[in-house]
């Protein structure tokens, strides 16, 4: 494929989903700076094997799968490493200095943060990848089975499956808060009140 044709190519089909790529790195990273590297990343990665995309096909799926793999060896590489602290950081942390730093204003965070609250991103941020990977993919990105099992590299029956387990772990997670925030579950109490009219 010609160089022009690589550049209209990327321009039509594959830069459009660049903002819904930086959010589903956001979600995987929860760092910006991390997010906007993989996201560069996926993009650097699709020039080079840009041969194995089929124009007219789905872009997204096809780049969402290179930022997941690109995240996973990443995340990989990460955890076989040492952790590394940046002492210039941790100084200015002591001396209770980096007002400037702390006030750096993290959009994507702030966002996140007042649409889904403390608790539930952490605790989405608390799964397992693999589940907090689905749940992005269906309830965050709008996937259908068949595109998250494409992205995956798994049967449909596992993704159902997976996406399944991963609610029913981020519901169980979230039940205190949403206790506290005055929701109720009636599911066990209309089951009582059946039982009692059974009787």
């Amino acid at each position: 494929m010609s160089a022009s044709k690589n550049t209209r190519l990327f321009e039509k089909e594959l830069f459009p989903h660049m903002e819904a790529l930086k959010t589903f790195a956001y979600h995987l990273t929860y760092n910006e700076a991390d997010a906007e590297d993989l996201v560069q990343e996926t993009y650097l990665k699709a020039h080079k094997f840009i041969e194995n995309y089929d124009p007219g096909t789905n872009a997204k799926a096809w780049l969402f799968k290179i930022l997941k793999n690109a995240y996973i060896n990443e995340y990989r590489k990460k955890a076989r490493r040492p952790a590394k602290v940046n002492i210039d950081d941790a100084i200015t942390h002591k001396e209770g200095g980096g007002s400037a730093t702390i006030a750096h204003a993290d959009l994507r965070k702030d966002f996140f943060d007042d649409t889904l609250g403390d608790e539930v991103t952490l605790a989405l941020n608390s799964l397992p990848l693999e589940f907090k990977t689905v749940i992005l993919l269906c309830d965050v990105e709008n996937f259908t089975y068949e595109e998250m099992a494409k992205i995956l590299d798994l049967p449909i029956g596992t993704v159902r499956s997976r996406l399944f387990r991963a609610r029913n772990m981020l519901k169980n997670k979230l039940k205190s808060y949403a206790s506290k925030l005055g929701y109720k579950d009636y599911r066990g109490l209309k089951q009582e009140n059946d039982t009692f009219e059974e009787e």
